[in-house]
């Protein structure tokens, strides 16, 4: 007997992760288990909400239109389950005659599912529960890396790369800039930045994480080192990095309603902008900060060729093992190599990735803890894809 599948987006958007939802629905209208694709408005409070959509009604074109378009179609949220939920979510699941369970996000995400998964077998209500990778952070345990970081990256590479022309050209008024990326707990994001870096005087020139906490004598060291060597200095910084005594480099960081920080947004001064008024106070050089806070979520202009395929395939994944009969996992993306980069996709367990942090390697991470190793450049390039020369001057002096 045919069921219907459901499928939700969960947490931040990225450039791709309707890419993920179009091969989650595609692949599904192709099933001969599932009688139709159902999609749940704003994630599981939707669902609990009766805001349920058959996608399977959609025009063909508008599914296929997914995979350009960033963003979260069918609308996100963020929401931790309360035990009264679960109730009102197996009423939803037998009204609608749901047998396959699918939440696009992270590790938040993950947790939903396998709660929900877990309650149901209790109840013994057979779903076939599975994840689909999606963080800007790539801070997802189980994978190689997730879908949407690619993209992300891709904007910070460009961004830095770009920045850097324009104050390298504006030194003489601007000796130094800083641009601040996502990422509460991890560096990944900002240690993407280094790849914008082609000559040894080219952006970005110093590149701060959370993993590696920083003391302030060290910080302007680093940058009258910079300004010294090459006349100005671009700085990348994770918006979660920390001092030494473990404090937040951003100014009374506040807890949202989910415990997670929010660095400047609510409480004070963000990472960057403390990092630039210790510069101006120590130096007493001008410089700017650029903060770009959600905008490499949805910058589909500038996605990652290879992201917008492996999140497509994803979703593909999903579906085909979920006709298996597997629940309980989430799709993984395991790296074979990088030159040339080829990936298979695989699973893991829920239990390993719910409510968990992957951080940097160290083996990434050079040892002043302010630059990325040639391992990480290794790691990321195939991920970005090629990113634009530039022409420059060589100021032959006229005779």
């Amino acid at each position: 007997m045919k069921r219907n599948a459901i499928i939700g987006q969960f947490g931040g958007p990225t450039s791709v992760i309707n890419s993920s939802l179009c091969g989650l629905i595609q692949e599904g209208l192709k099933s001969e288990k599932i009688e139709s694709v159902l999609g749940m408005r704003f994630g599981i409070k939707g669902f609990m909400k009766d805001e349920i959509f058959d996608l399977s009604k959609e025009n063909p074109q508008v599914i296929e239109g997914l995979r350009q378009t960033p963003s979260s179609a069918l609308g996100s949220c963020r929401y931790i389950l309360k035990d009264e939920d679960f109730p009102i979510i197996m009423k939803q699941l037998k009204k609608y005659n749901i047998y396959y369970f699918f939440l696009i996000g992270g590790n938040g995400s993950m947790d939903t599912i396998r709660r929900i998964e877990k309650y149901c077998r209790k109840n013994n209500y057979k779903l076939n529960g599975i994840g689909i990778p999606k963080t800007v952070d790539n801070d997802l345990c189980g994978t190689d890396h997730a879908p949407g970081f690619s993209s992300a990256a891709r904007y910070v590479c460009l961004s830095v790369q770009q920045a850097g022309q324009l104050a390298r050209d504006m030194q003489q008024v601007d000796k130094y800039v800083i641009l601040q990326t996502v990422g509460r707990d991890t560096g990944w994001l900002a240690a993407s930045a280094a790849l914008a870096k082609k000559s040894e005087s080219d952006a970005p020139h110093l590149i701060y994480i959370p993993e590696k906490p920083l003391s302030k004598e060290r910080f302007i060291a680093d940058v009258e080192g910079c300004i010294q060597k090459y006349g100005w200095v671009s700085i990348v910084c994770g918006e979660g990095i920390l001092w030494k005594d473990g404090t937040s480099v951003a100014s009374l960081p506040v807890r949202d309603k989910f415990s997670n920080f929010e660095f400047g947004a609510m409480g004070g001064g963000s990472a960057a902008l403390n990092l630039h008024k210790i510069i101006y106070q120590e130096t007493k050089y001008r410089g700017e900060f650029q903060i770009t806070e959600s905008l490499s979520m949805c910058a589909i202009d500038r996605a990652s060729k290879v992201d917008f395929q492996e999140a497509y395939d994803c979703g593909v994944k999903a579906i085909q093992l979920a006709e298996e009969g597997a629940s309980g996992i989430m799709i993984s993306i395991h790296r074979v190599s990088s030159s040339p980069y080829k990936v298979e996709l695989k699973t893991v367990y829920l239990d390993e990735v719910a409510l968990h942090t992957k951080p940097m390697d160290d083996e990434y991470i050079n040892a002043q803890g302010n630059f990325v190793t040639d391992k990480y450049i290794k790691y990321i390039k195939p991920l970005v894809g090629e990113l634009p020369n530039y022409s420059e001057l060589n100021f032959i002096k006229h005779k």
